[in-house]
């Protein structure tokens, strides 16, 4: 069985499309759990109405990527967890091929390649870059994007989840964590996820690609302070 998992925080916006990506892909036996930061708009709404299941943190203040991960993993029947962003696309034949994939390389933990869901020149052309970027950085240590993660359960709970101290990078320290204490790592080759290029538009490709993921995380690593201005659940267009 396999559960995914969708952190969220006033997705209402790109919530639905994701559960009817999923709706729409074959699946084996799975549960879908949203686990909400408290969201304000009709998240929980939608989410419930479309048959998942809901968990939310007890203490409102509490809310993040990291803390609603492990919070919807603690609920999770499944042996295999999928980490999925509200806003990321799936494309079909998804689960049949990466699925197959991570059981015959026997990967314990697993990232994805990306392609962005603007067509526009810029992004077509960084997302080439970007993939050879992470072809050959995670040679050097496992790159993870949080839009998407497949996970064995017994290795989230070896190393007791995400960090939820960290701001930016908790999805990569998640990984290096695993591999560290034993879990085979790698980047799924056989099919892409699609990254919502939102706070790029909303922010600028060149602040988030190049400040937030080069300059904090593969020169500073993982940050327990939020200097790049992350905004959760903010970024609605």
């Amino acid at each position: 069985m396999i559960s995914i998992i969708i952190p969220t925080l006033n997705e209402a916006n790109y919530l639905p499309k994701l559960l009817e990506d999923l709706k729409n892909r074959p699946l084996p036996q799975h549960e879908i759990i949203v686990s909400d930061g408290h969201s304000k708009d009709n998240t929980v709404k939608i989410a419930r109405q479309m048959g998942c299941k809901i968990v939310t943190h007890p203490k409102k203040a509490k809310k993040g990527p990291a803390i609603q991960r492990n919070e919807g993993a603690k609920i999770a029947k499944g042996e295999l967890l999928l980490f999925l962003d509200a806003d990321t696309q799936l494309p079909k034949h998804f689960f049949k091929l990466v699925l197959r994939e991570f059981k015959q390389r026997k990967l314990d933990v697993a990232g994805f390649y990306f392609e962005f869901n603007n067509p526009g020149l810029k992004y077509k052309i960084n997302s080439k870059i970007i993939q050879w970027g992470l072809f050959l950085f995670h040679r050097i240590r496992p790159v993870s994007v949080g839009a998407a993660i497949l996970v064995k359960k017994s290795y989230h709970q070896k190393v007791n989840g995400f960090n939820s101290k960290i701001k930016i990078g908790e999805d990569h320290d998640y990984a290096a964590r695993i591999k560290k204490a034993g879990g085979k790592y790698g980047l799924i080759r056989s099919k892409r996820i699609i990254f919502c290029t939102r706070r790029m538009e909303q922010e600028g490709f060149l602040k988030v690609f190049l400040e937030w993921k080069i300059m904090s995380f593969i020169l500073f690593g993982p940050l327990k302070h939020n200097s790049v201005n992350y905004k959760f659940g903010e970024y609605d267009h």
